[in-house]
């Protein structure tokens, strides 16, 4: 890729109003007061356009950063908003059919804007490195751990291939990877999400950088998981390496950064340091941002009945639950231990833990898709898992599902039309006008516009997506949803819309909800009571003021103390 150069306004050109906080906003380039060409990485009047001709679309306009040495920058913003664009052009990519032109660029001192495929592949690894959100899709499945670490350092002839395993070692180590021996040999596929992410960081500082960029590094990752990639990323920045930091996450951030840039529509509107950012933001914008953030309200009160108490029967229980899997070694791996769990008509029930915790196989079996090994689950106070199938299909419209990946659990091939009308067929018979009209009322119930019908999943944004995912569930009319983390991976403002759809739906509906989810806030916003799971078991339970507010237990404490949070003072 080659950064064309545009020339600057020409004198005399109107000068911005600094009482504007879009035109204050061009403030992020000199705001650290740093000489672009001695900076880590800088940019100035960025613009970046894909397509051809007429279908052409500018999504990044005239943006201006600069980076210092042992500085994080946190580019802020929705998904669409350009931020990851703007990072990826700075070194190189943006991609096909990318035009990307800009009065001048800088990488640690030199001048980029001429720069080749030949010239960035002698910067990327050696002087900037790149932590990807998707560390799954980042690496190479058919590679092991070792050959992606290695690969920086045999790329910039940084060691021997005799000193490369020692290296490799060092480097896993360094990023946090347990026996990073064991962990070189093995497969992505055969890490945790935390140790890929890590992994990835070790593959990203091995060339020794002095500038990272962090896209999104740790979205969707367990609190506890996110709370020690954070702390590797601020060694990292304390050691002098320069972090171009990649979220919608503003709690993330405000671990982290030294300044913040916000960006929507492809432009930066508000920026300055962090503390200042954050606490007292000036555009529209970014209050609606801060004001998104989960756990910025406080819990609803528990409800004066617990399910199975006073007379009220629960309408989804678990007694004594147990699901057991066979490792690969032969032996036995206890995923779920002796769980209860009852869910009263209208109640939520948050279900938090770290991955592996069980919370996942305890919905599965809640949903009637996984048998335990011991124990039983009712529905209604009647048999649901002790069910073969053909008993169990009849009583499905009652309870369903909402995916944490509504994109991977639709056809592709299918329009929205076609995934709402599958659907409503399994509901019952009826003609297909009626069902026609029942899929335009199912989108307008989740907020949609019926014009989306026509469209396939690909075409749909991410809360669209899971908004369709909401629409499907409720096609059975069903009386409980069991929502498996169905927003981690959203924007904080895409998030919180789908959980007042949710909280809108129980209150108009009386939908009860199992709400499973590693992401304490989220959980304290919707639900009424909380369990904690730990390797299987359940830990704490209770009202969730109680339970959050005042954890008993030493694994809840970790994880509340593990929770990003905003500054006390955000506005």
């Amino acid at each position: 890729m080659t950064v064309s150069t545009t020339k600057p306004a020409p004198d005399g050109a109107d000068a911005p109003d600094p009482t504007d906080p879009t035109e204050a906003a061009d403030g992020a380039e000199s705001a650290s007061g740093l000489d672009p060409s001695a900076a880590a990485l800088a940019v100035r009047s960025l613009t970046v356009s894909f397509g051809h001709g007429r279908r052409r679309r500018t999504v990044v306009h005239d943006v201006s950063l600069t980076l210092a040495p042992g500085e994080c920058l946190a580019l802020v913003g929705e998904s669409g908003s350009g931020k990851s664009v703007t990072a990826r052009s700075l070194i190189g990519l943006a991609g096909p059919e990318s035009a990307v032109r800009a009065e001048g660029l800088w990488v640690d001192g030199r001048d980029a804007t001429g720069f080749r495929e030949r010239d960035w592949r002698t910067v990327r690894g050696r002087v900037v490195g790149l932590v990807s959100q998707d560390a799954l899709g980042a690496l190479d499945p058919l590679r092991r751990i070792g050959a992606e670490v290695a690969e920086p350092l045999l790329a910039h002839a940084l060691a021997t291939r005799a000193e490369v395993p020692a290296r490799v070692n060092a480097l896993l180590a360094d990023a946090g990877v347990p026996e990073p021996e064991v962990r070189a040999r093995q497969y992505p596929h055969q890490l945790s999400g935390g140790l890929r992410q890590r992994a990835l960081i070790a593959s990203a500082t091995a060339g020794g950088p002095r500038v990272i960029v962090a896209d999104e590094p740790t979205t969707a990752l367990d609190v506890t998981v996110q709370a020690r990639v954070l702390e590797l990323l601020r060694e990292l920045k304390e050691s002098g390496t320069a972090l171009l930091l990649i979220s919608h996450d503003l709690a993330v951030v405000a671990q982290l950064a030294d300044r913040i840039a916000v960006m929507t529509d492809g432009r930066i509107v508000e920026s300055g340091p962090a503390a200042d950012v954050l606490r007292s933001p000036v555009h529209p914008y970014t209050r609606t941002l801060i004001a998104s953030v989960p756990g910025r309200r406080p819990p609803e009160p528990a409800p004066k009945t617990p399910a199975g108490e006073g007379g009220l029967r629960p309408l989804l229980s678990g007694t004594g639950l147990v699901k057991r899997y066979t490792s690969p070694g032969g032996g036995t791996r206890t995923a779920v231990s002796r769980v209860d769990f009852a869910v009263a008509p209208g109640e939520t029930l948050g279900v938090v833990g770290e991955s592996g915790s069980g919370k996942s196989t305890l919905a599965a079996m809640a949903m009637g898709l996984l048998a335990p090994d011991e124990g039983e689950v009712l529905l209604d106070g009647g048999p649901w898992s002790a069910l073969d199938e053909r008993r169990r299909r009849p009583l499905r419209r009652d309870i369903q599902l909402v995916h944490q990946d509504p994109l991977g659990s639709f056809d592709p091939r299918f329009t929205v039309r076609r995934i709402l009308d599958e659907a409503l067929s399994v509901a019952g018979p009826a003609r297909a006008a009626h069902r026609r009209e029942r899929a335009a009322e199912l989108l307008d119930q989740v907020g949609l516009d019926p014009g989306l019908l026509e469209r396939r999943p690909a075409r749909l944004s991410g809360g669209q997506r899971q908004r369709v995912a909401i629409a499907r569930a409720l096609a059975t009319g069903p009386r409980l949803l069991v929502c498996d983390e169905p927003v981690s991976a959203l924007d904080v403002t895409v998030q919180a819309q789908v959980l007042q759809l949710l909280a809108r739906l129980r209150e108009t509906y009386g939908l009860a909800m199992l709400f499973i989810s590693h992401d304490l806030a989220v959980v304290q916003q919707v639900s009424d009571r909380v369990l904690v799971m730990r390797d299987g078991v359940v830990v704490e339970r209770g009202p969730v003021a109680e339970v959050l507010g005042a954890p008993t237990h030493p694994y809840t404490r970790t994880l509340l103390a593990s929770v990003p949070r905003l500054p006390d003072h955000a506005s």
